[in-house]
């Protein structure tokens, strides 16, 4: 979908992203939705999980010189807050060089957009004189658990987590609808160390001058006036990023694009898309657990299984023998990655099992494909909530590691009346997406106002 149009002259944004699949994407996504608007874009990257500037030929890219550990942290890059602490500490010299040096060509920098777990570089920018704005890759529903971390410190909610003198199913206060059981794990442990990098990444996007979102005002307008409250900076909220454009090419994993001719053979809506994001694992007893959960189902599907996502394999030789072949019957497919994107718009598929990151989410709505939510970690928890009992588009499986609960989530979704109204529901959102991106449309107007915030620098 064509952005909107104007005036604008040809000034240099300067965009930094976290180098992480689902934070990397986004950042991409809104840098060509930027030059769009005849901004000069100049990516700043790391050297670990960088970019492929042949992919984009009309941005400017630079990596930032580091001290030789990057490949520790990509043998360990599950440990989320570990990386925040490197790129904070160790690159942020590096960075600011990197900055003043742009700063000095005769483009110079309107402005610096980083993604927000990259805190440090508000000093930076204050320093220098440059104007920071934030890039959210959550959502407001899932953030507004991350921004309320010291105040739930404060009234002794973190220690009472962690005694669990507080049940699971328990309303937290000032966060409903969530539970207990579905606040990010990080704001559940007692690390001080875990609690602080969470505070600064909060602080920081306070800070900043503004904060854009990959979301839409009709999802998330009561959500949005709550955060105003604590966060009165501007809010631009402009998603879905990827419905702007074509499916974008900046995954740093490789495609298989077998998986649409496969879902190419069968009819519509009849396959169930599984995938569980670029970071999480599973152990081998929990992987068979999801394949006969799967095979019991009696339901096509198609299924992502990452390598080395399953401790102690290289990829599937954990699965029995003939799985594929005698077990399912021609029903299944596995393949190490696909274009998700096109594999959601694909007529044939039905439903997607989900890791319940937000990229993957949004994905799903725009799509108007329900969603059955197998949450891990971070934003996923509270994203799961809200699909399942706010905006109700999907079910959440509460033990996704064992087989019938799983053949009996799958059968919700697909099969019976519980599905039909859950797809009914996704299906009208999924067209409020197509009018917010439209001319008057809530985020074409606010693509706007973000245009000429900039240009006001």
């Amino acid at each position: 979908m064509a952005t909107p149009t104007a005036t604008v002259t040809n000034r240099r944004l300067v965009l930094l992203p976290l180098p992480l699949q689902g934070h990397l994407n986004p950042m991409l996504q809104l840098a060509n939705i930027l030059h769009s608007k005849r901004f000069s874009i100049t990516i700043l990257h790391t050297r670990f999980n960088s970019p492929n500037p042949t992919n984009y030929p009309h941005f400017n890219f630079v990596s930032i010189p580091d001290d030789g550990e990057e490949k520790l942290l990509i043998s360990d890059i599950g440990n989320l807050l570990r990386l925040f602490n490197y790129i904070n500490t160790s690159l942020v010299d590096p960075f600011r060089e990197c900055l003043e040096r742009l700063m000095s060509e005769d483009d110079g920098v309107a402005c610096l957009i980083t993604d927000a777990q990259w805190y440090s570089t508000q000093s930076v920018a204050d320093d220098l004189k440059v104007p920071r704005i934030v890039h959210r890759t959550s959502n407001i529903s899932s953030f507004r658990a991350f921004s309320r971390i010291r105040i739930l410190r404060e009234m002794d909610l973190i220690r009472r987590f962690s005694d669990q003198e507080m049940k699971s199913e328990e309303l937290v206060p000032g966060l409903e609808p969530l539970k207990v059981k579905d606040l990010p794990k990080f704001l559940t442990m007692e690390a001080e160390g875990v609690c602080k990098v969470l505070e600064l990444i909060v602080h920081g996007s306070k800070r900043a001058r503004a904060i854009i979102w990959n979301t839409f005002r009709e999802l998330e307008d009561r959500e949005l006036e709550a955060l105003n409250q604590d966060f009165p900076n501007p809010h631009f909220l402009i998603g879905p990023f990827h419905k702007y454009f074509s499916a974008s090419s900046s995954s740093l994993l490789v495609q298989d694009q077998t998986s649409l001719s496969w879902l190419d053979k069968h009819p519509p809506n009849s396959v169930l898309y599984v995938s569980f994001g670029s970071i999480v694992k599973v152990e081998e007893s929990q992987f068979l657990e999801i394949a006969w959960g799967l095979a019991n189902s009696k339901q096509r599907f198609l299924w992502v299984v990452r390598p080395g996502s399953i401790e102690g394999s290289e990829w599937i030789e954990a699965l029995p023998d003939g799985f594929l072949k005698n077990i399912v019957e021609g029903r299944g497919y596995i393949v190490k990655w696909a274009p998700q994107q096109d594999v959601l718009a694909h007529p044939a598929t039905s439903s997607f099992w989900t890791h319940s990151g937000w990229n993957s989410t949004l994905e799903s709505i725009c799509e108007g494909v329900p969603m059955i939510c197998s949450p891990s970690f971070g934003d996923q928890l509270p994203n799961a909530r809200y699909v399942s009992e706010v905006w109700k588009i999907g079910v959440t499986l509460e033990n996704w590691f064992e087989r019938g609960e799983i053949e009996s989530a799958i059968k919700r979704v697909m099969v019976e009346e519980e599905g039909l109204e859950i797809r009914n529901r996704i299906m009208n959102i999924k067209g409020i997406v197509n009018l917010c991106l439209k001319e008057g449309g809530s985020s074409y107007s606010s693509l706007e106002d973000l245009v000429n915030y900039i240009l006001s620098f």
